[in-house]
């Protein structure tokens, strides 16, 4: 009974949160929809499967680190136009695109990092979405660092 309220909770809230963008870049605009995640200012593009069994969260005090996986049929380049241009209306900065077989986006926000990793498979992408606190620390002892080197 409360995995039925949990779906159709889920259910209303991709109802209600779907928002569209087109996709530039291709000869025909495609339109790739974003979809609620476990995480609500990350979105995710329809026809991606969540895989819970590779995938885990945690939330605390404000905290939160999480590894989210999902699979699905899907072109690498238009989810990452996709991220470009969904993640700052969440308020997450770009901060570089490493692209080398799988591709990497990474974004930040004050007190949080966000790394979208893509890796293309034939017609089908795994998209792993990790979240977790910036370390204040290792800038600390990168500029102590940089001191000491002088």
């Amino acid at each position: 009974m409360r995995r039925i309220l949990s779906l159709a909770l889920l259910c209303s809230c991709i109802f209600i949160f779907c928002s569209c963008s087109t996709v530039p870049g291709s000869d025909k605009s495609s339109v790739l929809q974003a979809t609620v995640s476990k995480f609500s200012d990350i979105p995710v593009p329809v026809g991606l499967k969540a895989l819970p069994e590779a995938s885990y969260s945690f939330q605390s005090s404000g905290v939160r680190v999480g590894v989210l996986k999902y699979r699905g049929k899907g072109d690498a380049d238009q989810i990452i136009n996709f991220y470009k241009e969904q993640m700052p209306m969440y308020n997450w900065n770009l901060v570089n695109v490493i692209e080398f077989g799988q591709r990497l986006l990474n974004f930040e926000r004050e007190g949080e990092s966000c790394i979208i990793t893509l890796q293309p498979k034939g017609s089908n992408v795994t998209v792993t979405i990790s979240v977790g606190p910036k370390s204040q620390n290792f800038t600390k002892k990168a500029r102590t660092q940089k001191t000491l080197d002088k």
